[in-house]
């Protein structure tokens, strides 16, 4: 039971080795000591209980071919010496021992191409005038202490093809495998890569001196990696004409100071002086006064397209300030006017080339 339960786990130990690259191929021979655990009963017709025969002892050779890693092949012969009792008719028994041989063949597969492998093979057992074919199954160790010379340590099961026997065998050996053997060889460790200076961004400032991470690539930056700005003066002019005599705002200039309206959303901080004028045709005085409703009517309507009443400042010129001094029809409308200039200063990014 021992020795069967050593089969075992010696079975499930190469199902569970680790690869090890073996790299042997060639023929080898091998020479080993063997031990038989057999129990067989009556086996000749010895009067009443016949000859049972036991354990077995003995030495073997064998030439295999390694054909890669994985596979190889062998011729087995085995030397064996069994025990015997016999029962004899007076009651009475005897023992002794008597030589026999097994020969046959077996297939190895090495697990992972490693130390561990399964075998699987027949065999013929002549011992004790019986001449016996047994299919054998088991696993096996080998460990190679030089590039040729290996240990070798198995364990098989028998069972018999002829008769119902189930055996099980153990052995312990050195084998030779001719030729160049190579060992395996260690992994070679990748030279570790050493990168140079990064530029993740691609703003051509090195990560390691890169203050602003992920610029635009449409940005300038400065030595630091931030976006570059500049200032730039952004100007707005609005100019709103007027009939003789009137101060309403003509209708065609509405789009207009909605321009004005939306430049000074988007420049918050700006505010506009409304500078409102007439010609010189009449009164000074009324002029004067006629200036500042044009202004004023201007200022309403900037109001009403959402600027406070106090960004807005308005004053009236009169006709102090004629643009056109000459005292004819085209320089009265020309003069008859509201005019505004707005600018502020915008920090815009500078473009990278």
């Amino acid at each position: 039971m021992k020795l069967k339960s050593l089969t075992i786990a010696l079975a499930l130990a190469a199902t569970s080795a680790s690869t090890f690259a073996a790299e042997k191929q060639g023929f080898y021979i091998g020479a080993f000591g063997d031990y038989y655990d057999n129990s067989w009963e009556n086996v000749r017709d010895y009067a009443p209980g016949g000859l049972d025969v036991d354990d077995s002892t003995g030495w073997g050779l064998e030439l295999g071919y390694r054909f890669s890693d994985y596979w190889s092949a062998r011729l087995e012969y085995a030397d064996m010496d069994f025990d015997w009792t016999a029962e004899l008719n007076d009651g009475t028994s005897m023992s002794g021992s008597e030589s026999g041989k097994r020969y046959g063949i077996d297939g190895l597969y090495h697990f992972g191409g490693g130390p561990f492998y399964g075998i699987f093979g027949l065999k013929n057992l002549d011992a004790v005038d019986e001449d016996l074919m047994f299919a054998n199954v088991g696993a096996g160790y080998q460990h190679y202490f030089t590039d040729n010379f290996a240990f070798n340590a198995e364990t098989s099961l028998y069972q018999g093809l002829d008769r119902g026997y189930t055996d099980v065998g153990a052995k312990l050996g050195l084998s030779y495998i001719f030729g160049n053997q190579s060992s395996s060889a260690a992994p070679v460790e990748p030279a570790p890569v050493v990168s140079g200076p990064t530029d993740s961004d691609n703003d051509g400032v090195m990560d390691a001196d890169d203050q602003c991470a992920n610029t635009p690539m449409t940005d300038a930056v400065d030595s630091k990696g931030c976006t570059l700005y500049e200032e730039k003066e952004a100007t707005i002019t609005l100019l709103v004409t007027f009939p003789h005599d009137v101060a309403e705002v003509p209708n065609k200039y509405f789009s207009d100071i909605a321009d004005v309206a939306a430049f000074m959303k988007e420049n918050e901080g700006t505010s506009v002086v409304l500078e409102g004028h007439a010609s010189a045709v009449g009164d000074a005085d009324y002029n004067m006064k006629l200036s500042e409703k044009r202004a004023k009517d201007v200022a309403e309507e900037l109001v009403k397209d959402g600027i406070s009443s106090d960004r807005i400042s308005t004053v009236g010129y009169g006709e102090e300030r004629l643009k056109n001094k000459a005292y004819t029809l085209e320089a009265h409308a020309e003069n008859r006017r509201v005019e505004a200039q707005i600018s502020t200063v915008e920090r815009v990014k500078v473009m990278r080339k």
